[in-house]
């Protein structure tokens, strides 16, 4: 009897899921035989689960897509928290998963995602489904992990925003904001600040003053440089803020006018002082495009191993990469937590000791 295994991918897209997907199939081929196994594709992630959309893929679809952004199963965003609600539709969605899992008669099922689809890969192993976690996210935020695929595509892309932005605020003399995507974790922007030259570099983690950030260019300026970069993550908070829970921060910016503190930053800086301001927002731009070589090998790698688990039959599981070693964690041990970057991590270290303000 052959192997059926599922294949989903959840969430944002990102660089390296289709790199993923093609690392699976072809070393699936190889240890356990074509003749040996059919390859599953649920469209949509969890939706197509939730309302068995999916079909039979052949070798061939996992030919020529090594180099490909985006993910050739679609995905969309299905909320853990909405997963055991029953809503106005009346569809229990769990029992929904379990009952088409076994239509499609799989012996296992991998999920390519971030923290959202982690946490839904947990609760399906806890009702006795056979789980492989992949773990996808420019954010990089997943816990156990050193590194996720995707997220140093993300960096480049990022980086090469700040690069371009670099010659325009030189030459206009002005104070250009960079907004890069990061709700919880700063590691996109610090890795990109870093990389592009910043001066100034504002991440979740570390809450912000305004008047430091304000010093910090009033000091560029003094020593003859007319312009300043500040890269923002779209989740960094000032001082006040960071003491608030997250529905009164967001209220708070609501009245305030502002999603995030980007613009406020640009406003202030210019109600300030006589320094102009542009925003860039780099937004979905940092989730697009090829995988660098290193997410392809990367996402190469995962697969491959997700591969070996399933010749194993080891499940309840997620790829990890641990000191340049490949391995894998208990679904449980690492499902809700996201990875932050510490206050004292090496690379904040790093960006203070070039003289780069973080905010505080």
């Amino acid at each position: 009897m052959k192997k059926r295994i599922g294949l989903l991918t959840s969430g944002g897209d990102c660089p390296g899921l289709n790199a993923t997907i093609r690392g699976v199939a072809k070393a699936v081929y190889e240890r356990i035989g074509a003749d040996n196994v059919e390859m599953i594709g649920i469209e949509d992630g969890y939706h197509g689960l939730i309302f068995g959309e999916y079909h039979v893929m052949k070798p061939s679809d996992f030919s020529g897509i090594l180099t490909m952004g985006g993910t050739i199963l679609g995905t969309s965003r299905q909320p853990y928290s909405k997963m055991q609600v029953i809503e106005e539709d009346n569809i229990n969605k769990v029992s929904n998963m379990k009952k088409y899992y076994k239509e499609m008669k799989l012996d296992c099922l991998l999920t390519l995602g971030g923290n959202g689809t982690h946490k839904t890969a947990n609760l399906l192993a806890e009702q006795g489904l056979n789980i492989i976690g992949l773990p996808k996210t420019i954010d990089n935020d997943i816990y156990g992990t050193d590194v996720t695929f995707g997220f140093h595509t993300a960096v480049g892309t990022a980086t090469d925003v700040i690069d371009k932005i670099h010659t325009t605020a030189s030459s206009h003399r002005r104070v250009m904001l960079i907004e890069v995507m990061g709700n919880k974790a700063g590691w996109l922007t610090l890795y990109s600040g870093l990389a592009g030259g910043a001066d100034i570099i504002l991440i979740p983690e570390v809450p912000y003053r305004f008047e430091a950030v304000m010093e910090a260019i009033d000091r560029r300026a003094r020593n003859g440089r007319a312009f300043s970069i500040i890269v923002v993550a779209e989740g960094a908070m000032d001082a006040d803020e960071a003491n608030m829970k997250k529905k009164e921060r967001a209220g708070h910016r609501e009245q305030a006018g502002y999603k995030t503190a980007t613009q406020r930053i640009a406003d202030q800086i210019e109600a300030g002082s006589g320094y102009q301001t542009r925003v860039v927002i780099s937004g979905h731009i940092v989730r697009g495009g090829s995988p660098t070589a290193y997410d392809r090998v990367l996402a190469t790698q995962f697969g491959v191993y997700a591969a070996t688990l399933i010749e194993r039959d080891i499940y309840g599981v997620t790829v990890a990469m641990k000191n340049n070693v490949v391995t894998h964690n208990p679904l449980a041990e690492i499902a809700g937590i996201t990875k932050l970057v510490p206050i004292d991590h090496q690379m904040v270290d790093v960006a203070r000791n070039m003289g780069i303000c973080m905010g505080d």
